[in-house]
């Protein structure tokens, strides 16, 4: 393990937590920044999984990668007002097909992302 990249640990740690979810489904699964490592070529391998089994199991992913959060159905942010109080932003997302349609969920074509509601 010492001689693997940051990049290798992150993706070997990966498929091991996608091994204990085929083993042992749970109905949840709270990732921290887990893909903050991984290349480009690595990141979609792993929002594929993510692709894959969102419809048998909730994933809630803390992330800053833009990719990641295309493939989110709710997005959820903290912000902080001018007199330094935090507030809680969300937003649901629709996914949208290759020309620009709204589509299910499961009906969005490989690589779209969602598009967002107006603010």
């Amino acid at each position: 393990m010492t001689l693997l990249s940051g990049g290798e640990k992150a993706l070997s740690a990966i498929a091991f937590l996608f091994a204990l979810f085929l083993a042992r489904p749970c109905p949840f699964y709270l990732l921290d920044e887990v893909e903050a490592a991984l290349d480009d070529l690595n990141l979609g391998r792993f929002l594929s999984l993510v692709r894959r089994y969102q419809d048998q199991t909730q994933f809630i992913v803390i992330t800053h990668q833009r990719r990641t959060m295309e493939v989110a159905h709710t997005l959820y942010g903290v912000a902080l007002d001018a007199a330094g109080t935090s507030r809680v932003l969300s937003r649901r997302l629709t996914p949208v097909d290759d020309r620009g349609r709204e589509a299910a969920f499961g009906d969005a074509a490989p690589g779209s992302g969602p598009a967002a509601g107006s603010a």
